[in-house]
């Protein structure tokens, strides 16, 4: 398994130069049977990663490009009658895809917004009564802007919780931006990336990351961050219980990237920023790193 997921990281890399540790926290999210929020400004590679991950796993892929006047019926679907049948038939929106790259999530009103996360939370949508499921696996990557950018609406904290990790980008180092000005255009080489795994790994990968094992000394050790955060002062509230399940997912899944069926702290260590910040910001987002940065330093591996 660490074989194959190797190859399809380094694959990734050879797309997205220089960002080796936000490729890794991505395919661990996938993994994890999560959902990825990445901020940052526009041209860092956003929507060349979400396509590249469906490309090089053989995954349907659908962008959608968020703004002010779209509806939940342009993410989800709508019924309408057809004359031939003579009844209502429905028709699927883009969300009936494997990756659904959600561009620009918060250019969107809140009533979108709240559809999209209602999709990602049930893994199925409820239209005129009836439910449809999701196609399995379902893996949703929204990106967003910097929230001093204009047009945005913020979104709020119950709807960053239903993300399990929040990544950024960044700008590329020197050595790997000389690299991208000489080397071929990005989506040129995404769309000659051939599948290194299939669905049917993908799902088993997925079902692998149940298995590993986590510890009673290491279930102790989460525990303590947990209400470690819930005593930290300048927050209304700590790390809810979603975000403690979703820390143990995580690490198990970073655990078997690593080849290990089983958790040590430093997993919980390698992927506690991406699962903690955006719930630690609490309308400060200055203070997050920080706050990631003393947890970790304040709650001691052995009690």
């Amino acid at each position: 398994m660490k074989k194959l997921i190797d190859a399809t990281v380094g694959q990734l890399n050879g797309i997205l130069l220089g960002k080796d540790h936000q490729v890794r926290l991505a395919v661990c999210c996938l993994l994890a049977r999560g959902h990825l929020l990445i901020e940052d400004i526009p041209g860092m590679g956003k929507t060349t990663l979400s396509h590249a991950m469906a490309r090089a796993m053989d995954l349907s892929y659908t962008r959608i490009q968020f703004t002010n006047d779209l509806l939940p019926a342009d993410v989800l679907g709508f019924s309408m009658y057809d004359r031939e049948a003579g009844s209502l038939v429905f028709h699927p929106g883009p969300i009936f895809t494997q990756v659904v790259l959600a561009d620009e999530i918060n250019r969107a009103s809140p009533r979108t917004q709240s559809a999209l996360l209602e999709a990602m939370e049930e893994r199925q949508v409820s239209i005129e009564g009836e439910t449809r499921p999701l196609p399995d696996p379902f893996f949703v990557i929204a990106t967003q802007n910097p929230l001093e950018q204009g047009g945005t609406f913020p979104l709020p904290e119950s709807q960053l919780d239903r993300f399990l990790m929040r990544i950024e980008l960044g700008y590329p180092d020197p050595r790997a931006e000389r690299a991208l000005l000489e080397g071929s255009d990005r989506r040129e080489l995404t769309e000659k990336l051939r599948p290194i795994v299939s669905r049917d790994d993908l799902q088993v990968l997925q079902q692998a990351v149940d298995r590993v094992k986590t510890s009673g000394p290491l279930l102790d050790y989460v525990q303590r961050i947990l209400q470690q955060s819930r005593q930290m002062p300048g927050l209304l509230y700590g790390l809810s219980p979603r975000a403690g399940l979703g820390m143990i997912r995580a690490a198990r899944a970073w655990a078997l990237m690593d080849g290990r069926h089983h958790v040590l702290p430093d997993d919980v260590q390698a992927v506690f920023p991406a699962v903690a910040r955006h719930r630690l910001e609490q309308g400060d987002p200055a203070q997050s790193r920080q706050r990631v940065r003393q947890l970790l330093e304040l709650v001691p591996v052995l009690a």
